[in-house]
């Protein structure tokens, strides 16, 4: 199995030293760091680091305290996460107005398919922007919080409290119609996953579905990926695609989208949960040791579909029929 590490997320204002004072007090009880990586978006300082803490010389929460501690003297935000705190994982749908992929993963909870593998999950609360979904929450005895300004800006710092009461470990935007800001993603960097109405990279930000419209695609798609600070180019987990028949509008092409954007952010979520899959170098990849049978892209029945001849310097192994043959 995947040795689990534990992650310590360091957020706040940029400061000389900060590596130092951290990666100083995890060596000083017997951590050992097996992964360090840092960013700074719009003055925002992000530190996320993977630790070995099976044989630290403290206890769990001798290390919060003191990290704590340090955070406050250092005016950031540090959090841990041990790998093992809770048996079932817990994940916040952030909703605006579309039902399709939040009501499907509701469902997938209601019938108890929302984790695969033996995995165990729940959706403790339903995050929106708007109000418009309160209805569909309450439908499935979950607490609902708008957390917009009645013009869908969002109260980040509100958003974060909820985050952390309901102890998040994944973010699921379920067309969640509202960019996050570096003080929310660094904290849940990697624990973030998202829908989007295209085959990314094409066709990012707003209204995809106009845009391959009006580029004329005769194939278009949904991604399911993690988000990042930058706009819809956060790692690629799953992708599905349909075909555009000629003339279609822009709600034709919208409605062969929606239930296969339900059903890929669902299988990414699965995904997730079981641990099934990691980021390398910005590429999402299956681990070999996590027994889940994951689409990533095209059915089976389309795979085999795929011509897969002829190939540049290798001979033809069948004989192809000639326009006139009966």
């Amino acid at each position: 199995m995947t040795r689990e590490l534990t992650e310590i997320t360091v957020v706040g204002g940029d400061k000389t030293g900060l590596i130092a004072r951290v990666t100083s007090l995890l060596f000083e009880r017997g951590i050992n760091i097996e992964d360090l990586d840092q960013a700074v978006r719009e003055g925002v300082f992000r530190m996320t680091t993977r630790v070995d803490a099976a044989e630290m010389e403290t206890s769990r929460g001798e290390l919060r305290r003191a990290l704590a501690e340090l955070g406050r003297e250092l005016d950031v935000d540090i959090q841990v996460r041990f790998p093992s705190d809770r048996d079932a994982r817990r994940v916040a749908l952030l909703v605006t107005k579309e039902t399709h992929a939040p009501e499907a993963l509701l469902e997938a909870e209601a019938s108890g398919e929302l984790a695969d593998d033996g995995a165990e999950a729940e959706i403790p609360v339903v995050i929106g922007n708007r109000g418009d979904l309160r209805s569909l929450a309450e439908r499935y005895d979950k607490p609902f919080y708008d957390v917009g300004d009645g013009k869908g800006n969002t109260d980040e710092d509100r958003l974060l409290d909820l985050l952390a009461e309901y102890e998040i470990d994944l973010i699921a935007l379920a067309r969640y119609m509202r960019i996050l800001s570096p003080e929310v993603v660094f904290r849940y960097e990697g624990r973030i996953v998202n829908v989007h109405p295209s085959l990314l990279p094409a066709f990012p930000g707003a209204e995809a579905y106009r845009q391959a419209k009006d580029a004329g695609v005769r194939v278009a798609g949904v991604t399911a990926h993690y988000v990042t600070t930058d706009l819809d180019q956060g790692p690629v987990i799953a992708q599905r695609a349909f075909d555009v028949p000629p003339g279609a509008d822009v709600d034709e092409i919208k409605r062969r989208g929606q239930p296969l954007e339900a059903e890929v952010l669902l299988d990414a979520v699965r995904l997730h949960l079981a641990d099934a899959i990691a980021v390398h170098r910005g590429t999402v990849h299956v681990r070999e040791d996590v027994a889940v049978d994951a689409r990533l892209g095209l059915s089976r029945a389309a795979v085999d579909a795929n011509p897969d001849e002829p190939v540049d310097g290798e001979p033809l192994t069948r004989s192809r029929p000639s326009l006139t043959d009966d």
